[in-house]
C-alpha cells in the first residue's frame, strides 16, 4: 500500500486486528477541505431540474428551507426517516425508507434477491429490471427516497455482516451493479441513494451506542483508515459509476474515515464527492452517524436524518440549531440554500412535480389500518394504514433472478435433474421457518431456509416459497418419490433415508449476517467465521460418506470454507443460490432441473482458508477508549486481487461458474481508438449564488402560537425570543465561525475546479477526458455444447505496475448462444480502465508500465491474451 503525503499519515504499526493500542500522534488524518462546493447550473444532464429547484427554493422562508434539511425525528411520521413539510406551499414531507431490496416496515409488497445474489447473474439487464421494480413499488407506497443501492460494505472482509446488502468486492463489477440499480429505481419516479460512503467495511464498532451494549467503551465510531490510492482505485471507483447514472442521494456512513465523522468529513464530502465527482445530489446522514451542527453542515452534509441526536430525545443539531446558525453567521446562508437546491433539484430530477405528490400510504410502525401519524407522541389518531398492493407481477422477475443468479459450482454429471427415482432432501435450509417467514423482526434468526439476511437492509416477505416446496410440485409432475428431514441433527433418520436404494441426496445449507444492532448466535452482524451455519459442513461430509450422488445447494451472505468436503467423489454437485428472496424455491428448482441453464459467476472468491484473504474483523478496541483504528494495509488487494498478488490458489475463483453446455474462446481483436489527449479540468466555480432573503429578527422565528407542538417532534423553530444563546440551549453558543470553524469554511468565492473532476458543463463523475475510448477489444465465442446456454465472458486487465493487481475486471456481457453457434464479444476500454491514481499528481495518469488485455471465463481461465500498445 502507498499512502499520499498530502491527505492520510497511515498508522505506524501493522494493521492486524490483534495490533496493539496506537499513539495518538500515529493516527491516520484527514485534511480539511473548503468550501462545500454549491450546485452547477449548467451540469450535464441536470439543468431542468436545477431550474425548478431554483423556482421551488427561491420561494421558501429560512424556516421552510431549514424544515427540507431536517428530518422530524425517530417515528415522528410514517417513513423511517422523513423531514419537515411546507405547508405554506402544500408540500408534503419526503419520505426516506429502507430497503435495498424491498420496502421495509411495508404490506403487500415483494422480498426481491439480494444485491450481492443479482451481481452473480452479471447482467446489466436483470441488475436494472429489478432496480426499475423497486422503484416502482417504493413509488406506489408513497415514497420519495430508497435508501439503496449499496457500494459500502464493498467487501473488504468476507466475513463483514452486510456485504450481502452491496454487489461485489470487485469494484468493477459493483460499479455496474450500483448504477444499473440507480437507473431502474429514478426511471421509476424515485430518488437512490446510494451509501454507505465511504469506507464502511464492518458491522464492530460502526456506533459507540452499539459497542456500550457490549460491554466496549469507545468515544467515537472506528475509523477506517484509507490511503489516496486506494480510495480512488478501490472504495471510490463505484460511487463513481453512481454519480455518473445521476444518482440523486448518497448517504454518509458510521465510521470515520482517518479519523474524521464520515457525515462532517470535508475531505470525503466537499472535496471527494461534490468536487471531484461534481455529485449534484444531496448527503444525507445514515441515522444517527451525525455528530456536530455547524461542522457538518459546512463540510457538505445536506439533510440530518432522522433529526434527532439519538432516537427519540426530541434533540437535534439542525432544526432550531440550524436556524440559529444561519442567523449569527456559523452556517452562511449559501450553504443552508444548497441543501434545498439539491435536495429538491435530486426530487425533480426523477419527473416528481411540487404540486401533485403521491401520498405516503403505509406506516412503518403499526400494520393496523387507523393509528396515530406520530407514533412516538402517539399523537394525530387517523388512517395510516391503506394496505396497497404494489407487488404487480414481480413475483416472475424475482424467480428469474434467483435462478439466474444460481452459480454452478461443481457438476460431475449430476446436474441437471432428469426425473429422478427418488429425491432424499436434507437440511432446515430446505424448509420453511415453522414460525412463518417474517416472525424474526427484520429478519434477525437462521430458521429454515435462508432468503434474505437481517437488518435494516431487509424486508417483509409476501410469501417465501422454500426449496421443499418447489420440489414437492415438481416431484410429483415427474413422478419422483421425494422425502425431507428438515433438520441439520437427525443423524439416524439421515441415514436411513440416504442410503436407500437410488437415493439422490439434496443437501440444502447456509451461513447468515447482517446488521451489528441485532446478534444472532454470537454473530453481531459480522460473521465469526466463514463456516456454514447449523453444523452444515458436518451435515455435508455425514450426507456424502453414505450417499455416493450428494448434491449441495448454499445459501449464503458470501463465501464459506468448503475445503473439508468439496472435492469429494460424492459430492457430485455444488450449488450457490445466494440469497434469492421471496421466489427462493422455484429459482432453484428452475436451475436444478435445468429449466434454466445455469450461467452465473461467483462474484467474489472461495478461498481455501480464511486467512487467504488477508483481512480480518476488528473485534477488539486497539486505541484505548479512543475509536477503534481499523488500518487497510492491504491497500488494492483484497478478495481475488489479494489471493493472486500472494500466489495462493483458490477453491474457486472470481467469475467462476459452470453450465450445463460448453464454451469455446477465439480471435481476439484489439483496435486502438483515436482518443484525444487527457486534460485536467481547469477554470473555477463562480460565486456561491443564495435564493430569496431572510429575516434576521428571532422574533420571526418564534413557535407559531396556532401551530400544533407534537412531543420530539423537530422543528425549526425557537421557543423563545430572549436571546439567540437562551435559544440554542447550547452552554458554547456565542462563538464565531473563525473560533471553531477551519479556515474558509464558510467562503463564498470562486474557487478552483478540481482537476480530475468535470467542468461547468460536464456529466458529473470525473473528467470527462476519463471516459473516453481507448481501445475497443472482441473475441469470438462459440457453444461447443449440445444445447442452448449462456456465456459470461470477462475482460480483465493487466496494468503491468509493480504494486499493480495482475488482474482487474473491466468488462462483462451475458449472451444467449445456441448450440453450434458463435457470437461477438466486445467491451470499449476507456481512460479510467488503463489508468493509475497518481498521488502526487492527484490525478489519474497512464502509467508508461506495459499493459494486457485478457478474455476468458473467469478471472483464472483467461485464454485469450494481447497487449495494448
Amino acid at each position: 500500500m502507498r499512502s499520499s503525503s498530502s491527505w492520510v499519515a497511515l498508522l505506524a504499526v501493522a494493521g492486524s486486528a490483534s495490533a496493539n493500542a496506537v499513539e495518538k500522534r500515529d493516527l491516520a488524518y484527514s485534511e480539511p477541505h473548503y468550501p462545500s462546493p454549491w450546485m452547477s447550473p449548467t451540469a450535464q444532464g441536470w439543468e431542468e431540474a436545477y431550474a425548478k429547484a431554483k423556482d421551488f427554493v427561491s420561494q421558501l422562508t429560512l424556516a421552510e428551507k431549514v424544515n427540507l434539511t431536517t428530518g422530524v425525528g425517530w417515528q415522528g411520521e410514517q417513513c423511517v426517516g422523513q423531514v419537515g413539510s411546507i405547508p405554506r406551499l402544500g408540500f408534503r414531507s419526503l419520505c426516506m425508507q429502507d430497503s435495498p431490496l424491498g420496502i421495509r416496515y411495508a404490506d403487500y409488497i415483494s422480498g426481491f434477491s439480494s444485491g450481492q445474489t443479482v451481481a452473480a447473474s452479471f447482467d446489466r439487464s436483470l441488475m436494472y429490471r429489478r432496480g426499475k421494480a423497486m422503484g416502482e413499488e417504493n413509488k406506489m407506497k408513497g415514497v420519495d427516497v430508497l435508501l439503496g443501492p449499496v457500494a459500502g460494505p464493498m467487501g473488504r472482509v468476507a466475513e463483514a455482516g452486510r456485504n450481502w446488502e452491496g454487489f461485489s468486492p470487485d469494484p468493477f463489477l459493483t460499479g455496474v451493479g450500483i448504477a444499473e440499480t440507480v437507473k431502474g429505481i429514478q426511471d421509476a419516479g424515485v430518488i437512490a441513494c446510494a451509501k454507505h460512503f465511504i469506507g464502511n467495511e464492518q458491522e464492530h464498532f460502526r456506533q459507540t451506542g452499539e459497542a456500550a451494549d457490549r460491554g466496549f467503551n469507545i468515544s467515537d465510531p472506528i475509523s477506517s483508515n484509507i490511503d489516496d490510492k486506494t480510495m480512488h482505485e478501490l472504495y471510490l471507483w463505484p460511487f463513481v459509476d453512481a454519480v455518473r447514472a445521476g444518482v440523486g442521494s448518497v448517504m454518509c456512513s458510521y465510521n470515520q474515515v482517518n479519523n474524521s465523522g464520515s457525515c462532517q468529513n470535508s475531505k470525503i464530502l466537499n472535496d471527494l464527492l461534490k468536487g471531484e465527482l461534481g455529485f449534484q445530489g444531496f448527503v444525507m446522514s445514515d441515522w444517527q452517524a451525525q455528530h456536530s451542527g455547524a461542522s457538518s453542515a459546512v463540510a457538505g452534509m445536506d439533510m440530518a436524518m432522522p433529526g434527532d441526536t439519538i432516537f427519540n430525545t426530541g434533540l437535534s443539531f439542525w432544526g432550531t440549531n440550524l436556524t440559529l446558525a444561519v442567523l449569527n453567521g456559523t452556517v452562511p446562508q449559501y450553504r443552508v440554500d444548497d441543501m434545498a437546491m439539491r435536495i429538491m433539484a435530486a426530487y425533480f430530477k426523477v419527473g416528481r412535480s411540487a404540486e401533485e405528490q403521491d401520498p405516503i400510504n403505509f406506516d412503518s410502525w403499526s400494520r393496523d389500518t387507523y393509528g396515530p401519524i406520530h407514533f412516538a407522541a402517539n399523537e394525530g389518531y387517523q388512517q395510516i394504514n391503506w394496505h396497497v398492493d404494489a407487488q404487480k407481477d414481480h413475483g416472475d422477475l424475482i424467480r428469474e433472478i434467483g435462478a439466474k443468479s444460481t452459480v454452478l459450482l461443481k457438476n460431475e454429471g449430476a446436474l441437471p435433474l432428469k426425473k429422478p427415482k427418488f429425491l432424499a432432501v436434507i437440511g432446515e435450509d430446505a424448509g420453511p421457518n415453522p414460525l412463518g417467514p417474517n416472525s424474526c423482526s427484520d429478519r434477525g434468526c437462521d430458521n429454515g431456509t435462508l432468503a434474505m439476511a437481517w437488518g435494516s437492509g431487509s424486508a417483509d416477505f409476501p410469501y417465501l416459497i422454500a426449496p421443499i416446496d418447489a420440489l414437492q410440485f415438481q416431484a410429483l409432475e415427474d413422478h419422483t418419490r421425494i422425502e425431507a428431514i428438515l433438520s441439520n441433527y437427525a443423524e439416524d433418520k439421515v441415514e436411513a433415508l440416504v442410503t436407500q436404494e437410488g437415493a439422490t441426496a439434496l443437501v440444502f445449507v447456509n451461513a447468515d449476517s447482517g446488521e451489528g444492532y441485532i446478534e444472532v448466535d454470537g454473530n453481531a452482524g459480522d460473521r465469526k467465521n466463514l463456516t456454514l451455519w447449523g453444523s452444515g459442513d458436518e451435515l455435508i461430509r455425514n450426507v456424502s460418506s453414505l450417499c455416493n450422488n450428494t448434491i449441495v445447494v448454499i445459501h449464503s451472505v458470501g463465501p464459506t470454507i468448503v475445503s473439508d468436503w468439496y472435492d469429494s467423489p460424492n459430492v457430485t454437485a455444488i450449488v450457490w443460490a445466494g440469497l434469492p428472496g421471496q421466489e427462493s424455491g422455484r429459482s432453484i428448482v428452475d436451475v436444478l432441473y435445468g429449466k434454466v441453464n445455469p450461467a452465473a459467476r461467483t462474484p467474489f472468491t472461495w478461498a481455501a482458508d480464511a486467512k487467504d484473504y488477508g483481512t480480518e474483523i476488528l473485534t477488539k478496541p486497539n486505541n484505548g477508549n479512543g475509536a477503534p483504528q481499523q488500518d487497510f494495509p492491504e491497500g488494492v488487494f483484497i478478495d481475488y486481487r489479494a489471493l493472486d498478488h500472494a500466489g495462493v490458489d483458490p477453491i474457486f475463483e472470481f467469475g467462476f461458474g459452470l453450465s450445463y453446455t460448453t464454451f469455446n474462446y477465439s480471435d481476439l481483436k484489439v483496435v486502438k481508438a483515436n482518443a484525444t489527449k487527457y486534460q485536467p479540468t481547469a477554470g473555477k466555480a463562480p460565486e456561491a449564488p443564495t435564493f430569496g432573503n431572510y429575516s434576521t429578527e428571532l422574533e420571526d422565528y418564534l413557535f407559531p402560537e396556532s401551530f400544533p407542538h407534537i412531543w420530539q417532534y423537530i422543528y425549526p423553530y425557537v421557543n423563545t425570543t430572549s436571546s439567540a444563546k437562551d435559544a440554542s440551549q447550547d452552554p458554547d453558543y456565542g462563538k464565531t465561525a473563525e473560533e471553531f470553524l477551519p479556515p474558509g469554511a464558510t467562503s463564498s468565492g470562486a474557487h478552483n475546479l478540481n482537476p480530475a473532476g468535470p467542468g461547468l458543463l460536464d456529466q458529473s463523475g470525473g473528467n470527462p477526458g476519463l471516459f473516453d475510448i481507448m481501445y475497443n477489444v472482441s473475441a469470438v465465442i462459440t457453444n461447443t455444447g449440445k444445447i442452448a446456454g449462456e456465456e459470461v465472458p470477462q475482460l480483465y486487465v493487466s496494468l503491468g505496475g509493480e504494486d499493480d493487481p495482475k488482474v482487474l475486471l473491466r468488462g462483462f456481457d451475458r449472451i444467449n448462444i445456441e448450440p453450434g453457434s458463435s457470437a461477438t464479444f466486445t467491451v470499449s476500454l476507456t481512460r479510467r480502465d488503463i489508468s493509475n491514481w497518481d498521488v502526487d499528481a492527484q490525478d489519474w495518469v497512464v502509467t508508461s508500465s506495459p499493459k494486457t488485455v485478457h478474455v476468458g471465463s473467469s478471472s483464472r481461465k483467461l485464454p485469450l491474451s494481447a497487449s495494448l500498445s
